[in-house]
């Protein structure tokens, strides 16, 4: 087997895929990339297991088919050497024995039987299927990824949940102290027609994976899943993951509907202030304390330990009664910082009632909630 390939293209495949390895492998032969050549198609694929990533290019002068595992991490560290050029891979199908020529040297690697690498799950009878915008999928698994938890008694919250209904997808992702809801449309589903919805939830690791691809892709996706497995078909990319088991919590349940208190911020002002006075808050807590007077937000923190303190105030868009509310600094300071738009609106019931963070303005097909729990306040 025999092919030449230019080692910069090859080099960034290798990369986007290399990421699905784990330093330390149940089976010696996932710390391989498994080589695949078919006529002039190239396809390279790395897995733990749990997660599998394909992708395939296109090499010059292919002689022979046939498969090869090759160390992944003496292969990427001698790409990375190479500056732009056509490089030979000769493959002894008899013992493996594997050269790469370059314009210089030479380079001798042993591979292994292809032939032992995990074979892909294959999906049941009743899978259903998914096609939507790359765009969309990117800005929601972006959108949500920060809110998934670690959780080992609880790995239901440690992914995205993905619900599919007849008027559109949700995605959305909790650590039982923050929540994203992510709203969008897709081209279409297949969904009987008893059925109300179907879902599953994609783990964070896959997630991340394709928080990394999607910008670099065009088109659509294609999800194809069943009870177990989900399968994401991409223009250059083919991720398959084994989905978290387990019954996601009911998050509609845990959004307050009514909330008399709304205020509308600018996001940038509101958050640079939380930046600035949160260095002043207890490290332990990370408490800032926010009171709402007719159209101001007063922003406080304090370390007695240290006796150290901070306020500020700042406009906003608020009429009504004063309500002081406590939130964890880091929390809301992520929230702010995953949502696009100029201004937010917070919407509040009572200090010890879960806040309401939206866009004022949601970009087209999609509508985002963020929810925050509060923290007691002392006085």
């Amino acid at each position: 087997m025999k092919f030449v390939v230019s080692s910069t293209e090859l080099l960034s495949h290798l990369q986007a895929i290399s990421r699905v390895i784990n330093s330390k492998n149940s089976l010696p032969i996932l710390d391989n990339f498994l080589l695949h050549l078919e006529g002039k198609t190239l396809t390279m694929t790395a897995s733990d297991i749990e997660t599998t990533l394909i992708t395939s290019m296109e090499v010059d002068n292919a002689d022979g088919d046939g498969k090869v595992a090759v160390a992944s991490r003496l292969l990427l560290d001698t790409l990375r050497e190479f500056s732009e050029q056509p490089l030979t891979f000769t493959i002894n199908d008899s013992n493996l024995a594997m050269v790469i020529n370059s314009s210089n040297g030479s380079y001798n690697f042993i591979g292994q039987n292809g032939d032992e690498y995990p074979r892909l799950p294959q999906l049941q009878d009743d899978a259903r299927f998914l096609s939507l915008p790359v765009s969309q999928l990117s800005s929601g698994i972006s959108k949500t990824l920060f809110c998934t938890a670690d959780d080992e008694l609880r790995p239901v919250m440690n992914g995205v949940f993905f619900d599919i209904m007849k008027d559109g997808l949700t995605l959305v992702a909790t650590d039982a102290h923050k929540l994203v809801r992510y709203k969008t449309t897709y081209n279409s589903a297949t969904l009987l027609e008893e059925e109300e919805k179907v879902n599953f939830i994609l783990p964070k690791k896959p997630a991340t994976m394709l928080k990394n691809i999607l910008p670099k892709e065009s088109g659509d996706v294609e999800v194809s899943f069943d009870s177990k497995n989900t399968y994401f078909k991409l223009l250059n990319y083919t991720m398959v993951c084994r989905q978290v088991e387990g019954r996601f919590p009911n998050y509609n349940g845990v959004i307050p509907k009514s909330n008399p208190y709304k205020i509308i911020i600018d996001r940038l002002t509101f958050l640079n202030a939380l930046k600035r006075v949160s260095v002043f808050s207890n490290q332990a807590s990370n408490l800032v304390k926010l009171e709402f007077i007719e159209n101001q937000i007063h922003i406080s923190a304090q370390d007695i330990d240290f006796s150290i303190s901070a306020e500020e105030t700042i406009n906003c868009q608020f009429e009504g009664d004063p309500i002081k509310i406590g939130f964890k600094s880091a929390f809301l300071i992520e929230i702010l910082g995953n949502i696009n738009a100029s201004d937010v609106i917070l919407e509040l019931a009572d200090p010890s009632r879960a806040g309401l963070i939206l866009p004022f303005e949601n970009e087209a097909n999609e509508e985002i909630l963020m929810l925050l729990m509060p923290m007691l306040l002392n006085d």
